[in-house]
């Protein structure tokens, strides 16, 4: 008989060989261009993460679009910004189209650059050079002209809040044309210069008369935004005036601030502001993302009323509606190694965000936990952790629970050796990892060939369940994967709830090879 050792019947025999190293060592595949700039738009924030500095991050998407069709580039930050909610690699992509494609940087401005928050990034950006010019130019300079005057006077007196950029600097760059004498009385204002007082808009003036007051609780408190308010010295009654106008996203954000300031004490803001939580138009309308709303649970432990965080609650439920129903036994796999604990937009001084990897991976696997019982969580490090969760508990408890395990190595293929040494049965099998793995590589720090892990443990898998699928989601701007693209393999990145929308497309069989690439193409220019 045939030496076994030699001529066993392995799945994985005729598997891709790994084409890279990832940047913890361990064999990994190489995304296409298209498959890596996507990545980067979806996860990338310029911030310091666990395995790169923002400034690779940056060095690496000019570098991918050099290589990359301007329509694909296009398509990527209108998908980065309206479907993922970014907001510095969509204002980023807008840029290197103003060189590589500035007819379709025209094309897709408005949607891109959508908020006064997204134009200060585009012109911030565009100053810096980054994109090989240091100025506007003429095409930039009339389409960021457009964007003002097609503001309300209201919206870019509101819009005025932020620096480094601010509004002013990029009025005092563009030079737009004020076509009333109340526009032109607020480009004054905005800027520091002579302007017609008595011409200024009525919320303009509003805000004025309350710096001026020296009577606390005299003067009604403008509904102007928040940030324009907060150094001054308010009253309990103003606070609840600020809290009455905040919009959606301002409340979640400073549910602690108005605990402080007494807010929660009156019975009418205490049932107007757990209403506006979880006010399903609101939710809608504010884009927030579900991990938000895990950061606002979070932080407001041990401070807020408990029925205010019962509404973050509610509030959650509504935000991951489209997280999909499926048929047939589903196993959920959030990694939750050493890597995992670093933040999800990375670091940045001022402005490093308390939500980590872990934190979104749990969210995800908790939130398909809720709408699909049936399914199986494995949560992995070096090894599969026990964890035992109840598919009744709210989304939060549960993504709590899982984000709160030990810590180890990265091994992706932990999960699906487990299932193989189970024999397990099932159709669908969904990773949340940063697809660093090396605790599986045998060459690990050592680059040789041969398929990952991963790759053979999943074609042991398929034996036993051949109409098998399995969706790798990515929280990390890297440009490597575990599981190469292909039919039944779907590698997709983010962490806002759009990656429900494409894991209901897998699992009721409206998918193709390099769906995620397909997703982008067909945005509308």
């Amino acid at each position: 008989m045939a030496n076994k050792t030699l001529f066993q019947t392995i799945a994985g025999r005729l598997l891709p060989q790994a084409t890279a190293q990832n940047e913890a060592g361990g064999r990994a595949y190489q995304r296409s261009p298209q498959q890596a700039l996507a990545q980067f738009a979806s996860t990338g924030c310029f911030n310091s993460t666990f395995y790169a500095s923002g400034e690779e991050q940056l060095d690496r998407v000019l570098t991918l679009c050099n290589n990359i069709a301007p329509e694909f580039i296009a398509r990527t930050a209108l998908y980065a910004r309206q479907r993922n909610q970014m907001k510095d690699m969509p204002a980023l992509l807008c840029a290197i189209l103003s060189v590589k494609g500035p007819g379709l940087m025209a094309e897709i401005f408005d949607r891109v650059i959508d908020s006064p928050k997204m134009l200060r990034n585009f012109v911030q950006i565009m100053r810096s050079g980054v994109t090989g010019r240091k100025s506007l130019g003429t095409l930039p300079k009339r389409l960021v002209c457009q964007w003002i005057e097609s503001r309300t006077d209201d919206q870019l007196f509101v819009g005025s809040v932020g620096n480094s950029p601010s509004l002013a600097d990029v009025i005092k760059m563009v030079h737009p044309k004020p076509t009333t004498p109340q526009r032109a009385a607020l480009f004054g204002y905005l800027i520091g210069r002579e302007h017609d007082k008595a011409a200024l808009p009525e919320l303009v003036r509003l805000y004025e008369k309350f710096l001026r007051n020296t009577n606390p609780g005299k003067v009604a408190v403008p509904d102007v935004p928040f940030q324009l308010l907060t150094g001054l010295p308010l009253t309990k009654q103003d606070w609840c005036q600020v809290a009455r106008n905040a919009t959606w996203q301002t409340t979640r954000m400073n549910l602690n601030t108005f605990e402080r300031h007494g807010v929660f004490e009156s019975q009418e803001m205490f049932s107007l502001i757990a209403n506006r939580l979880r006010d399903r138009e609101q939710i809608a309308r504010s884009r927030v993302l579900p991990y938000q709303l895990l950061a606002a649970y979070v932080n407001t432990e041990g401070s807020v009323p408990r029925p205010i965080r019962e509404a973050l609650q509610d509030a959650m439920e509504i935000s991951i509606e489209n997280v999909p129903n499926i048929e047939g036994q589903v196993y959920v796999c959030p990694d939750v190694s050493g890597s995992m604990r670093s933040p999800i937009t990375g670091v940045r001084e001022g402005s490093t965000t308390r939500v980590r990897c872990i934190d979104v991976a749990a969210l995800v696997a908790a939130a398909l936990l809720r709408k699909n019982p049936q399914a199986e969580v494995l949560p992995f490090e070096s090894k599969v952790v026990n964890c035992s969760l109840n598919p009744r508990d709210s989304v939060m408890t549960n993504a709590q629970r899982l984000s709160s395990l030990p810590c180890g190595g990265t091994n992706c293929s932990a999960p699906l050796e487990e299932l193989n040494r189970r024999r397990a049965m099932g159709d669908l099998i969904v990773y949340v990892s940063d697809n660093e793995s090396w605790v599986d590589s045998p060459n690990y720090g050592r680059f040789g060939g041969g398929a990952t892990e991963t790759m053979k443990q999943w074609a042991v898998y398929k034996q036993r369940n051949p109409q098998a699928k399995m969706v790798c989601i990515d929280i990390q701007p890297h440009e490597t994967t575990q599981a190469v693209e292909r039919p039944d393999i779907i590698n997709v990145g983010g962490f806002s709830d759009q990656v429900f929308g494409l894991i209901a497309d897998v699992a009721a069989n409206r998918f193709t090879q390099d769906h995620w690439v397909r997703e982008i193409e067909r945005m509308t220019i």
